[in-house]
């Protein structure tokens, strides 16, 4: 009887390790459209961030995409790849939270949160205010 306990603890215990390690959110990832490729890490302030590595129509008019529609005018003429679009999350259990998320597509930050759903799939959810109030696209884990 001490033999299954005690194999029964030992397979638990492996089973949380492996949920674990399937919720890490570092490496690449598609966007909801799969124009973009995101890279998420973790820096040395033990934050998630994410930027920009690969765009799938990269060139407009034969020059590098930049962020055109950036409220500060400063900003407008930075390229869009190396855009660090994710930034400031904290781990919280499961999920990711208390970062921002910037779309280069109309210039703005919204606070997000971070699900991961298996190994493969993040919910990302971008919202103003309260979580009720946004939306959730579905980022799907890819290679470098």
């Amino acid at each position: 009887m001490l033999r299954k306990i005690s194999l029964l603890i030992t397979l638990s215990f492996l089973f949380l390790i492996g949920s674990a390690k399937a919720q890490e959110i570092n490496g690449y990832w598609y966007n909801d459209v799969k124009d973009a490729k995101i890279e998420i890490f973790k820096a040395t302030d033990g934050k998630y961030y994410g930027k920009i590595v690969w765009l799938k129509e990269p060139n407009r008019d034969g020059q590098p995409k930049v962020d055109k529609f950036n409220s500060n005018s400063k900003l407008k003429t930075r390229p869009i790849m190396g855009l660090h679009i994710l930034s400031g999350f904290k781990k919280s259990g499961s999920t990711y939270e208390d970062g921002t998320i910037y779309d280069p597509k109309n210039g703005k930050s919204y606070s997000c949160k971070i699900t991961p759903d298996g190994n493969d799939k993040l919910n990302i959810r971008g919202y103003v205010g309260i979580s009720l109030l946004g939306r959730t696209t579905v980022w799907t884990r890819t290679t470098k």
